[in-house]
């Protein structure tokens, strides 16, 4: 009997579980450890490779409210898809700044850019890159709310690793 080929959620599935992206880069004005598009992309290669896998990341220029912002979509599919007759799609959008000390105008749209493509791919891999707001505030008058408690309006069939619902990507068909 022939293996057939996993379907492209299955895939992607497979490299979320797998995938080793750490914070590599250094903030020194900051002082935080952070992780660059570049950085996932080298870690996510070997495992488009073993799963037989493609990974493409387009950029397009929109202009929202007279701010014109980057919007880098991460588009992913086995190479032999089953399951789906397209690509998985994720965009996420970084705003220009409208100056920047030391950078051009190329430079800002390329800064830009690599923002929105790293949370396309945080996106589409369930990288959480976030810091819980409530861990980082100090103030001796704030009070910590209570965790909400566990529930999933998934169904029972879907893995609940990740809940697209709390990032700031919006997933596209």
């Amino acid at each position: 009997m022939e293996k057939q080929s996993p379907n492209i959620f299955e895939c992607l599935a497979m490299i979320q579980a797998k995938l080793k992206a750490p914070k590599d880069q250094y903030n020194s004005f900051g002082k935080y450890k952070y992780r660059s598009a570049e950085s996932i992309l080298e870690a996510v290669k070997p495992l488009l490779k073993e799963l037989n896998c493609t990974l493409w990341i387009t950029d397009e220029m929109v202009e929202v409210g007279g701010r014109i912002y980057v919007k880098a979509t991460a588009c992913f599919t086995p190479t032999e898809v089953t399951g789906l007759a397209g690509p998985l799609k994720v965009s996420a959008f970084a705003r220009e700044s409208e100056s920047k000390a030391g950078m051009d105008a190329s430079q800002i749209t390329g800064s830009a850019s690599s923002y929105a493509r790293k949370y396309a791919l945080n996106g589409l891999f369930a990288i959480d890159d976030t810091k819980d707001a409530d861990a980082l505030n100090t103030s001796p008058d704030y009070t910590k709310p209570a965790p909400a408690p566990a529930s999933s309006s998934l169904p029972s069939n879907i893995p609940q690793t990740h809940n697209p619902s709390s990032s700031a990507l919006t997933q596209n068909s």
